[in-house]
């Protein structure tokens, strides 16, 4: 059972659907063979983790639960499930966040890796996580109606209150 996750949690229920063996998650389904691999990991190496396929452009999220998890704004790619395995699972503490989502950290380093929302076929990756190269560019920033007062945003990227 990955941990920080309790079997009386609803949250628990998400595990049916990873493969576990070894620390090792992989999410129901098998990708297309011959798509590009993006690789990345947690601070300290605990976690790494593979996406298979193209990630879809990124969006920055300013609202005041990602800024608090974060400590800034959180970047992140919404991936499908069935392209992401988490290698050092038993590394990931979930919190869950609200009703709907769930943030997955290395309980070692503390890094924020993964944004999930309970019961949806993707999850969100950040995207500092990642090794370079990714291919994409930031697509837009939501929630800027609750961003910090400390910084502006002036990177021509689309805007959008929520």
């Amino acid at each position: 059972m990955a941990r920080g996750v309790k079997s009386g949690d609803s949250s628990a229920s998400l595990l049916s659907e990873l493969r576990l063996s070894s620390g090792t998650a992989r999410f129901a389904g098998t990708p297309t063979k011959g798509h590009v691999m993006h690789r990345g990991a947690c601070l300290c190496g605990a976690i790494t983790f593979e996406v298979t396929g193209a990630l879809p452009p990124p969006d920055a999220c300013h609202c005041s639960r990602c800024r608090k998890q974060s400590g800034h704004f959180w970047a992140s790619t919404d991936v499908p499930r069935a392209a992401v395995t988490i290698h050092g699972a038993d590394k990931v503490t979930w919190f869950r966040s609200s009703e709907k989502v769930r943030r997955g950290f290395c309980s070692t380093c503390g890094s924020v890796l993964f944004w999930d929302p309970i019961h949806r076929d993707w999850m969100g990756i950040a995207m500092g996580a990642f090794d370079a190269p990714t291919h994409v560019r930031l697509a837009k920033h939501i929630f800027v109606a609750s961003k910090g007062d400390y910084y502006e945003l002036g990177d021509g990227v689309p805007q959008h209150e929520r």
